[in-house]
């Protein structure tokens, strides 16, 4: 389910690969850039740090910032604190969404 349901949501064309080619048991999760509105596809595995999918993706879809501990990864709308935890671990499935966003909320004007 994960890469037809992904791949069928607004993405950036092509994706990230942080499994390697050929590895078993691989997830495809979307990470969303709440401050630039866009999304990206990356090809994981479930043993994948969160910090590692939170680099790549922000590092396509931000890439002029530079403190990524200004940011922070959630999943169902809830910060995942263990950054250093595995995608599985922290509860996330293959095909989930994960929303990156500014640690400080900005002011609306």
């Amino acid at each position: 389910m994960g890469e037809r349901f992904v791949s069928s949501l607004r993405t950036r064309d092509g994706e990230i690969r942080l499994a390697g080619e050929g590895a078993a048991s691989v997830w495809t999760v979307r990470v969303q850039g709440a401050e630039v509105w866009d999304a990206v596809r990356v090809v994981v595995l479930p043993q994948t740090p969160v910090r590692d999918v939170k680099q790549a993706a922000m590092a396509e879809l931000m890439p002029d910032v530079d403190a990524i501990d200004g940011y922070v990864v959630k999943l169902r709308g809830i910060e995942i604190i263990n950054e250093n935890a595995s995608l599985e671990s922290a509860g996330a499935l293959d095909g989930s969404t994960l929303l990156v966003m500014s640690r400080r909320r900005r002011p609306v004007h």
